[in-house]
């Protein structure tokens, strides 16, 4: 069996995967350039998912299963895919741990007034009139109640934050206090003192948040998204924001990364914004072969019960 990777790996997850599995042929490449010159050899493709085309697909004639150690499938060949009846499996669950202490982080900054008080430290300024808020005892909607929204549901827990799930089935999920489908959220916005999306790119979720959800939240409202930046019409948010709609929005993800220097959401006071970095940790790879390994053992057994399948058809 030969396994290729298309991103760089950790050295010592490389020697790990080779004592672990001695009867595997595993060949390590930095980035799909190196690697394309052995994809006719790959029954196993490891990858960050950002990389393949279709022409790396028809190339790949081998290929019968690829890893994808990240969550991100947005720009996988996912027609071709299907056509060669390739099987996917991704990374899912491995994002949740930095990503809800990103979101609770941020949500700590904005009302304990991070910025402001940054600021006022490096003009030497002592400004006790700063106002101070608390999160503790608000009400917390999370958009998107996988694996990262129930980490973040929990952790608001220990501010004794009211949590709502959203989701479009409603299902009851653990640290949610209650769970209410996507298309009841409108009527409940007003409720959420802190609305965390984590919303994943799909042809239902494109320009989602749009002027009509900012204009049903509360004025002090803060708004974060951590999911995917085509889920939000960036000139609604801009002109809610503008117009005072809501207090405060935290913004990882855009629908154009990098985000251009120009871009008006850099300016705005009421806005915080990071480079697409709330899902970065240094346990980040470990924690994907993890699940990489324990699928392997599975597919040499030929058990196709394996962790995070992906239908290609629905992306997800």
């Amino acid at each position: 069996m030969n396994v290729l990777t298309s991103c760089k790996v950790k050295q010592s997850i490389q020697q790990n995967l080779i004592d672990t599995f001695p009867d595997v042929e595993f060949q390590f490449c930095k980035d799909i350039e190196e690697a394309e010159a052995h994809l006719p050899q790959a029954e196993v493709l490891i990858t960050y998912g950002e990389d393949l085309t279709e022409a790396h697909i028809e190339k790949a004639s081998a290929l019968k299963w690829i890893m994808v150690i990240s969550a991100g499938l947005d720009r996988m060949p996912f027609e071709k895919i299907a056509e060669k009846g390739i099987l996917i499996t991704n990374a899912k669950g491995i994002h949740k741990t930095p990503m809800a202490e990103y979101a609770i982080g941020m949500l700590l900054q904005v009302s304990r007034q991070a910025k402001q008080l940054y600021e006022n430290e490096k003009g030497h300024k002592w400004d006790r009139s700063v106002k101070m808020t608390e999160i503790t005892g608000s009400t917390l909607m999370v958009v998107g109640a996988g694996a990262i929204g129930q980490e973040v549901a929990r952790l608001g827990k220990a501010f004794q934050m009211k949590t709502i799930g959203v989701s479009r089935s409603a299902r009851p999920t653990e640290y949610f206090d209650e769970s209410i489908t996507t298309d009841a959220m409108l009527a409940r916005l007003n409720e959420a003192d802190f609305v965390v999306s984590i919303l994943p790119k799909t042809k239902d979720t494109e320009d989602f948040f749009r002027l009509q959800h900012f204009q049903a939240m509360k004025e002090k409202a803060v708004f974060l998204n951590m999911g995917r930046g085509d889920v939000v019409k960036e000139e609604d948010l801009i002109q809610a924001l503008e117009q005072g709609e809501i207090g405060h929005a935290v913004l990882d993800v855009f629908k154009e990364e990098p985000l251009p220097a120009e871009h008006p959401l850099w300016d705005m006071p009421n806005v915080t914004i990071t480079p697409h970095l709330s899902g970065i940790s240094r346990h980040y790879q470990p924690r994907a072969f993890e699940i990489f390994k324990k699928n392997l053992e599975a597919y040499k057994a030929g058990n196709t019960n394996l962790i995070n399948v992906i239908d290609p058809k629905r992306g997800y």
